[in-house]
């Protein structure tokens, strides 16, 4: 029988439904290793080189579906990133949770940089279309359910003022005209969706995989710089290997907001039990209000 998946999702839940899926598969989940809990939570498992990923909610399945033949289709265009797990099974729900089973990649050997991310986006940017369809890259979809899970949370105030922001920023953003060619994006491109092991830069995290512009991946890192306090020079390295700077281009301001608005919303879902969490919804959405762009965020 299916639990309520409007119960906060935390590491105990998270685990009981990794452990059930690990004994349906025919694989030991004692010992294993909670790596991190966001979106979605992921552990590794101790032993046979498997790492364990568990949605929050049922609505992510299919999300959990394309994560898994993208990253097929990355392998056959021979792109570094994550794999499946040797004969793991499909993505299936457990407990109302969408499971995935990957490949555990080595220990990290160094930090990733933006000149290692930008040449893994310079690689998918410049791939033909998958033969299988990829969704627009639709920044604010999650907006909505974050806010969902944090009913009763957070000040009802904070969720109308980003639901409004977020309906005028899909709007700006339909009327967009990209520069660069559309196309296959990673679709939140993060340091730390960049894995770097003794072979180098491996792309991970692939369940926002769009067919969308190729701007989508290079904003983010221009958000990294001026919400977070990535270094300048940092963000310079990305712009010379990938060879242009976003920022340049008269839509960027608009795929920002669309971002900033998502990741306020994004925060939210935390905020269940979770004091910091709360503490960093509010000062991102504070800064929205007030319109400013100098107030640092905190990653979360």
């Amino acid at each position: 029988m299916n639990r309520d998946t409007n119960e906060v999702f935390d590491s105990g839940t998270a685990r009981s439904v990794m452990e059930q899926a690990c004994a349906d598969a025919g694989l030991p989940s004692q010992g294993a290793r909670l790596v991190s809990l966001g979106e979605n939570a992921v552990f590794a498992l101790d032993g046979p080189g498997v790492v364990v990923r568990v949605g929050r909610d049922a609505a992510l399945l299919e999300r959990a579906w394309r994560e898994v033949r993208v990253a097929s289709w990355l392998a056959d265009e021979g792109v570094p990133a994550v794999r499946p797990a040797d004969g793991a099974p499909e993505p299936t729900l457990v407990d109302g949770r969408p499971v995935t089973f990957w490949r555990r990649l080595p220990d990290p050997v160094r930090p990733a940089g933006g000149a290692d991310l930008a040449g893994l986006l310079r690689r998918v940017h410049a791939l033909g279309r998958p033969p299988f369809p990829l969704p627009p890259r639709d920044l604010l979809s999650g907006v909505e359910r974050w806010l969902a899970a944090a009913e009763g949370h957070i000040d009802p105030a904070d969720a109308d003022y980003l639901a409004r922001r977020r309906d005028a920023f899909a709007e700006k953003a339909g009327a967009l005209a990209p520069l660069l060619p559309t196309g296959p994006v990673h679709g939140d491109a993060l340091l730390r969706n960049v894995h770097i092991g003794p072979d180098g830069p491996v792309l991970v995290d692939l369940e926002t995989f769009a067919d969308d512009m190729r701007e989508h991946d290079l904003v983010v890192m221009w958000l990294m710089r001026d919400r977070y306090g990535m270094p300048e020079e940092e963000y310079r390295a990305f712009t010379r290997t990938y060879g242009w700077d976003v920022a340049e281009w008269e839509g960027a301001a608009v795929l920002r907001g669309a971002r900033e608005t998502a990741s306020a919303a994004w925060v939210a879902q935390h905020t269940p039990g979770n004091p910091q969490a709360l503490a960093e919804f509010e000062r991102r959405v504070a800064s929205l209000r007030d319109g400013d762009p100098s107030v640092r965020w905190r990653p979360f």
